[in-house]
């Protein structure tokens, strides 16, 4: 088929010219120029974008991987969604597009794929694929809210909520969370959202009008499909769990595209590992029994089920002794995270007692004594316990090979204990699993490189059988941004620390007159930076925002938007995805190079595997996994060609030690200016 060709059929979709029809998109006179007329951004011709767009559709048309390091600016999500779309549309198979954030989710959906329907001559469509959980379930919604369900909120005080959701539930489209103008408490989210196990699926009274299985079929019949990292992830677990099965979230798609892939290796790692929380454990139990208040899903029911109620009791107990004994360990480590090298650390005690639960419950399923509705969720928390059995013997007996083990604080005030098991061999996994498989993968990031070179970042997700590719920049950094360093600055545990910081950062926020990202490595530092510039900033007339003050990250950032001549005080998560173009942003300073903690379990036996095989933990993952969270902060400061403003790191390391050097050559080239300490 002919690009441009305004009468398509379905059995002209398969002979677009993947290539052609992506250069002439992009082209000087192609169909971005008209991206003005349907409320897009003013056409302006980049070479980078359309260098990124030929060699991502090359990629698809060969069938073949890409690794494309694509700096801010370069306009790479309409380089890989223009491609994708016409490698979709003549395949006849989808392309799944996976996010790691919710804000590029919504870029993606809200704003780029409607532009693009508009644009590119050919029909497609697209859709944003979710996890079950945010859907309205609506058989659950109606059970919990009738007399039989009722006792399986955890209080009787939520019932109203519940009954509020019913009343409106029709008057809803999609029938996600999102979707809901008000807060919903978690507690009753939990009770009325779609799960696996407890779906009956077609057989369902209401599968005509569910929300989940509309979203799903639309996923089924789009070209075009936005996830995220998560959801991918979980199902390529399930495909390695069960090579036989369908693929159990997503359709079978014909190409994957990851965006923000520097993210991949942790993510990979959380979602292909396992995470057993104490909170996790204890709201497991209380759907089927709350001995606290009598509330769960076995209130109602003869003696097997008092029996059952008795077991899930002495389940609860069980947690309670299993957690305590990983939290006395971590207390007398004196530490957050705490790694386990051999199996039986603790005594098991738990999971015997879930054995003894998930007898009890499955002889109850077969007994066929419980109505439709209450045996649906029985059925579920049956696999839920199984699984979570299952989970807990393998972390206690170490059963995952290649994986690191250890336990950690977590929860609202850190009093609550979780265990994790992550994969140490995600590049082999990710190898075999993803990179071999026969498709094109697509992965792409403004920050991928190491001094120019993508070799790093390879080889810790297993990226083979394709190009890698570093483009420019489209940013005249030498006109629109100047790097500022600091000679003699005192080391983080030597006396005068925060002093020293606090002065310099006062010092170049005057430069701006606030309009100032402060990027800190810890709260404690932060926080002690903090108090000490409060009152000046006050005297000033500065607005500062501090990360943890009660203000969510979201609200932080619009208040600093509106307020040019405010300052944000954030840690890691302000380090990355967070997009403010114009005057509002005009000074980024790095309080600190952001070396991970050495000692954290994954970090060490990451190391340790590197030191196994003869190389530097330092050189070979410390120092370049630095590098790209350094490139993510300064990333923040240039989001258009005409922004302007500076960059300051105030640590001196990247003067005095060997390796500075790195950091440096790994950063958009700016004037730079050296200054002394103060």
């Amino acid at each position: 088929m002919t690009c441009g060709s305004e009468n398509e059929t379905s059995e002209a979709r398969n002979d677009l010219d993947i290539v052609d029809c992506t250069r002439l998109f992009f082209e000087s006179d192609g169909a971005l120029t008209r991206a003005i007329d349907y409320g897009g951004p003013a056409y302006e011709s980049r070479p980078q974008q359309q260098s990124m767009a030929k060699l991502v559709a090359e990629a698809f048309d060969s069938g073949v991987n890409l690794c494309v390091e694509a700096p801010t600016g370069v306009g790479k999500s309409f380089a890989y969604l223009v491609p994708a779309i016409y490698f979709a549309v003549s395949n006849d198979r989808p392309v799944v597009v996976s996010t790691e954030t919710i804000p590029l989710q919504e870029q993606l959906v809200n704003k780029d794929l409607p532009l693009l329907s508009k644009l590119v001559d050919a029909e497609f469509s697209f859709a944003l694929a979710k996890g079950r959980t945010n859907y309205i379930c609506r058989r659950r919604l109606a059970w919990i809210t009738s007399d039989s369900g009722s006792d399986y909120l955890p209080l009787p005080a939520l019932e109203p909520q519940a009954r509020a959701l019913l009343d409106r539930v029709d008057e809803l489209e999609v029938g996600d969370r999102s979707e809901l103008e008000s807060e919903i408490d978690a507690r009753v989210w939990n009770g009325v959202c779609c799960e696996t196990g407890n779906c009956h699926g077609p057989k369902c009274r209401f599968y005509r009008r569910c929300f989940y299985w509309r979203a799903r079929r639309e996923w089924e019949r789009a070209d075009v499909i936005v996830a995220n990292h998560a959801l991918l992830f979980t199902d390529l677990k399930m495909k390695m769990e069960d090579a036989s099965a369908p693929a159990a979230l997503l359709p079978p798609y014909g190409a994957l595209v990851f965006d923000e892939a520097h993210l991949l290796e942790d993510s990979a790692a959380s979602h292909l590992g396992l995470r057993i929380s104490e909170l996790g454990s204890q709201f497991l139990l209380n759907k089927l029994f709350d001995p606290r208040n009598a509330r769960g899903l076995l209130m109602r029911g003869g003696k097997d089920i008092a029996e059952l109620r008795k077991l899930v009791a002495e389940a609860h107990d069980a947690a309670t002794l299993f957690f305590s004994a990983f939290a006395d360990r971590l207390v007398a480590a004196r530490k957050d995270e705490l790694r386990f090298e051999k199996p039986g650390m603790v005594v098991d005690n738990f999971s015997p007692a879930l054995g003894m639960v998930e007898s009890a419950l499955e002889k109850l399923l077969k007994s066929g004594e419980l109505d439709e509705d209450t045996e649906l969720e029985a059925g579920a928390l049956f696999q839920r316990v199984a699984g979570m059995r299952s989970e807990v013997f393998d972390f206690v007996n170490m059963e995952l090979e290649e994986h690191v083990y250890w336990a950690e604080r977590c929860g609202r005030d850190r009093n609550k204990t979780a265990l994790v098991a992550a994969p140490l061999n995600v590049a082999e996994l990710l190898r075999a699993q993803l990179f071999s498989e026969g498709f094109p993968v697509i992965l792409t990031s403004a920050t991928l490189s190491v001094e120019g070179n993508l070799g790093y970042f390879k080889s810790r997700v297993g990226f083979v059988n394709g190009p890698e590719v570093v483009l420019d920049s489209p940013f005249d950094y030498a006109r629109q941004a100047e790097l500022h360093l600091v000679r003699g600055m005192p080391d983080q545990n030597e006396d005068g620390y925060i002093d020293a910081i606090s002065e310099h950062i006062r010092f170049f926020v005057e430069h701006t007159n606030g309009k100032a990202f402060v990027l800190f490595t810890n709260f404690a530092s932060m926080r002690g930076v903090a108090e000490k510039l409060r009152g000046y900033f006050l005297d000033k007339g500065i607005t500062m925002h501090v990360q943890g003050d009660g203000v969510s990250r979201a609200k932080m950032i619009s208040e600093f938007k509106k307020d040019i001549n405010s300052v944000i005080f954030g840690v890691s998560s302000f380090w990355m995805g967070v997009d403010i173009p114009g005057e509002a942003l005009s000074n980024v300073i790095i309080t600190k190079l952001p070396f991970s903690v050495p000692t954290h379990p994954l970090t060490k036996a990451r190391g340790e595997k590197l030191e196994k095989d003869g190389k530097s933990s330092f050189i070979h993952y410390q120092l370049p996994e630095t590098v790209l969270k350094l490139k993510q902060g300064v990333g923040r400061l240039i989001r258009n060609a005409t922004d302007k403003g500076i960059i300051v790191i105030l640590d001196s390391r990247v003067l005095t030690k060997s390796y500075g050097r790195k950091f440096i050559d790994s950063i958009p080239k700016c004037p730079t200016t050296i200054h002394k300490a103060r």
